[in-house]
């Protein structure tokens, strides 16, 4: 670690989409510090496949809202609903201005596709790595700012507070396993979710929801972390870890779901929950672990223009989705609970913000509506910045001195955060 007790005016946990746009937002006269756990490409912003929501128009903005009510069983904030509806132009602008190359038509025009809980095609995506393409032009854009640090292979292992106000973190360096203050007038948790808790995931295992155990020792209000959305199709292996996406994309443009028998059984644009379950009861009647994925129906050039990563997996895997359905299963793909935020990414402690998959303000309600993640981890991101920026002070604060030994024994701090995360959701389950 550099220095044992470091000042800067903005501290960002987490170097996905969230805390990029964040950084990206803020004066370049304030110096910010982003921490990544593992290295800067190991990011669920870098997974996401299928694309990125937009408002067509003001004939669109019912049917957007009434569709992401539905997909959340109407526990959605419909305040925040609105905001994210209203400002996604604005944001979808501001991601062309940084680079982001979306699909088009021939005459240049922006092309919208269609994915599962939405009554009409309004996803803008890049091939079947939307995610890889924002994040990495992001990146790329905050790699040149003089007054940004990132520093890969860093855990923020616990916030600096006292009397309800923050003043940064405590930070493990990974490698060497040292410990240093990171003192802050602003700190942002974006931290991604909580995959690395189950055996079976679409995120990376070392996102394990520091975050939340670190709100909730600190009397920071979280919200639903029973709210784990899981994703109806990931190609099936007997292997544990990772599992990899077959995006909704790909039933958006035709693909169907196939018993063992070869039968269609279910609705595949209907929200992700109910295609899940649908899923698990025909894995129970027709005693498999898996169900089929045909995309024969999307058409080969679609396949080979959309989805190319998508076939490529298939094809290391041994199956030809041009010629053949492919084997699919559910596994834990997205977190709607997390840290309790304001419609500007506030919580209820002093100068601690939250975004993205970490951060909960209710958009998504009970279950996530396909291609909503990445535009509300944006926007709620830009909002921070901008309440940061506006809250800026000369205030000269007295800092407090956390005591380390608490943190010397990671692995078992791991665990117990782990333990946290897992009762706060049980209890919430029984109340539910």
């Amino acid at each position: 670690m550099q220095n044992d007790n470091q000042k800067v005016n903005v501290l960002i946990a987490g170097t996905g989409v969230a805390g990029l746009c964040c950084a990206l937002n803020l004066p370049r006269d304030m110096r910010v510090l982003m921490l990544t756990k593992s290295t800067l490409e190991e990011s669920d912003s870098f997974l996401a496949q299928g694309g990125i929501c937009m408002l067509r128009g003001a004939e669109d903005f019912n049917g957007y809202f009434e569709d992401t009510m539905r997909a959340g069983h109407y526990e959605n904030n419909e305040a925040a609903v609105r905001l994210m509806i209203e400002s996604s132009p604005d944001m979808i602008e501001d991601l062309v201005e940084a680079g982001v190359d979306f699909a088009r038509t021939e005459t240049g025009k922006f092309r919208f596709t269609r994915e599962g809980g939405h009554s009409r095609p309004r996803i803008l995506f890049h091939d079947d790595i939307t995610g890889r393409e924002i994040t990495s032009k992001l990146l790329s854009r905050v790699k040149t700012l003089p007054n940004v640090e990132i520093r890969e292979n860093c855990t923020l292992v616990d916030i600096i507070c006292k009397d309800g106000e923050c003043f940064g973190g405590v930070v493990r360096d990974n490698q060497t396993e040292e410990l240093a203050n990171v003192y802050a007038d602003f700190t942002l948790l974006a931290t991604g979710g909580i995959g690395g808790l189950y055996k079976n995931s679409t995120n990376f295992p070392h996102l394990t929801g520091d975050a939340l155990a670190i709100a909730l020792q600190n009397g920071v209000a979280v919200e639903h972390l029973d709210y784990v959305q899981i994703h109806p199709t990931t190609f099936f292996s007997k292997i544990k870890g990772r599992r990899f996406l077959i995006s909704e994309s790909v039933r958006g443009e035709g693909a169907v779901l196939l018993d063992k028998h070869g039968n269609r059984f279910c609705n595949e644009l209907l929200p992700r929950d109910i295609v899940t379950g649908d899923i698990r009861m025909q894995m129970e009647k027709d005693g498999t672990e898996h169900v089929w994925l045909d995309m024969r129906p999307v058409g080969a050039g679609t396949l080979r223009e959309h989805f190319p990563t998508i076939c490529e997996h298939c094809m290391n895997e041994g199956f030809d989705p041009l010629k053949e359905p492919i084997p699919v299963v559910p596994a834990q793909h997205y977190f709607m609970g997390g840290i309790k935020v304001d419609l500007d990414a506030k919580t209820n402690m002093k100068r601690l913000f939250a975004a993205g998959e970490t951060a909960c303000n209710g958009v998504h309600g009970k279950n996530r509506l396909a291609s909503n993640s990445l535009l509300e981890s944006l926007i709620w991101a830009k909002r921070a910045a901008a309440c940061m920026q506006a809250e800026r002070s000369d205030e000269i604060r007295e800092m407090p001195k956390p005591d380390h030994s608490r943190y010397a024994e990671h692995e078992a701090l791991k665990e117990k955060y782990a333990k946290m995360i897992r009762e706060e959701a049980e209890r919430e389950a029984c109340y539910d």
